[in-house]
């Protein structure tokens, strides 16, 4: 895989508001313990810089995206090990978009324009969200299986679908998804993950935002976790996701998300996950894949074994294989913050299913009053997985530049 060249922020533009001393007004980068290479720079931008357009050195500008709670975002195209660099805050005419958000019917769509006058003129189609719940797709699907809340399909820039959705071996399988397994709510024991069960689901509720622009699209949507082993449909949980997909290079091979999901009891009781193989953020692969020998996957580790594979912990973990002749899959990385990272993993053993399971690694329980949080990456890729690009892009996830701002101000 080639350097990736995106831009990464969490983007909606605001009001323009007057820059004061915005030529003396700067930020200051330090590369820290790693080599950087269009490496995301992110930090929090003062009001009166608000309407800042862009970072400039040594004759470059790089555009700069702010969005609403003040975070100004922009990539570097290099930065060596233990250097700093220095860029001018500059203003002007802010980057016009060309990653574009779209609600279509049941589904949120969002699509790539390469072109560089900010229009959708053939715009590359990389991910789609199943809002509210989509025809199923044979008629010997139970109801109990209808399903929204989660991406499906997701693209490479090649147009290759590298994820399944109501797979025959397993309906609830839905690209990527989230559902707890094995669970206990008040006294029962609901599953939110085998839906044929009828002892679960997960239900979209609404989607709260989406938004376009030149450095990322996204959205916000919220979901609930029904118990229904009780005399009547309870609701134990409520999840918030921020999915923000993020602009790739004229010349990349990839292209990358962030999916961030919050996650919050519904009731006075706590929901406790006793200790199991799966259940959580659910990624499926493509029915190509189906079978032992035909998904190829890559942990942090190096191991390529995917029994061996299983039941470890990682930083990251890709899955792919041949789809029309050609290798493409998607990479899932895993941040540091997130509960007892790094997470252990469930690799299937025949078919193309991962998921993050850090209940394998003993009971857990999201408690009233908390705030379970989990944020992962995610890099969607032609071509095979290369460890040493996936190992750069996860210190970048996992270990940012320093940034520093001096407004200028006097």
């Amino acid at each position: 895989m080639r350097s990736i060249q995106f831009f990464l922020s969490a983007v909606l533009a605001l009001a323009s508001t007057p820059v004061l001393n915005a030529a003396t007004a700067s930020v200051t980068v330090k590369a820290g313990e790693f080599d950087r290479t269009q490496t995301v720079v992110t930090f929090p931008i003062t009001p009166e810089l608000r309407s800042s357009s862009g970072v400039r050195v040594k004759g470059r500008t790089y555009p700069v995206q702010v969005n609403e709670q003040g975070a100004a975002s922009f990539v570097l195209d290099e930065l060596k090990k233990g250097a700093s660099a220095t860029l001018e805050i500059v203003d002007g005419t802010r980057p016009k978009p060309n990653v574009f958000a779209t609600r279509d019917g049941a589904k949120l769509k969002i699509a790539y324009s390469r072109s560089t006058d900010g229009t959708a003129a053939s715009p590359l189609p990389l991910i789609d969200y199943q809002a509210e719940p989509g025809a199923l797709p044979r008629d010997n699907i139970k109801s109990s299986f209808e399903r929204g809340g989660y991406l499906h399909p997701i693209r490479t820039l090649t147009g290759k679908v590298v994820t399944d959705d109501f797979p025959p071996n397993h309906i609830h399988h839905h690209g990527v998804w989230w559902a707890w397994t094995s669970s206990e709510f008040d006294g029962r024991k609901p599953d939110f993950w085998n839906m044929g069960d009828g002892k679960g689901r997960v239900e979209f509720v609404s989607l709260d935002g989406s938004w376009s622009g030149p450095v990322h699209a996204g959205f916000r949507s919220k979901h609930r976790f029904i118990d229904l082993t009780a005399k009547e449909p309870v609701n134990a949980l409520d999840e918030t996701w921020e999915v923000t997909v993020y602009a790739p290079g004229e010349r990349s091979r990839f292209w990358v998300f962030d999916l961030v999901s919050r996650q919050r009891c519904a009731t006075s009781h706590a929901l406790k996950l006793p200790e199991y193989r799966y259940g959580g953020m659910g990624v499926r692969g493509n029915w190509v894949w189906n079978g032992r020998t035909n998904a190829a996957f890559l942990t942090s580790d190096g191991e390529t074994d995917r029994i061996k594979g299983h039941a470890t912990r990682g930083r990251w973990c890709d899955i792919g294989g041949l789809l029309d002749g050609d290798f493409a899959g998607l990479a899932i990385l895993c941040h540091p913050d997130n509960f007892r990272a790094p997470q252990p993993m469930r690799i299937h053993p025949d078919e193309p299913f991962f998921n993050f399971a850090p209940q394998q690694a003993g009971d857990m329980a999201i408690a009233p009053e908390e705030t379970y949080v989990s944020r992962y990456r995610f890099v969607v890729h032609d071509g095979r997985a290369n460890k040493t690009e996936l190992d750069r892009l996860w210190n970048d996830y996992a270990h940012p530049p320093v940034v520093t701002v001096q407004s200028g101000l006097k």
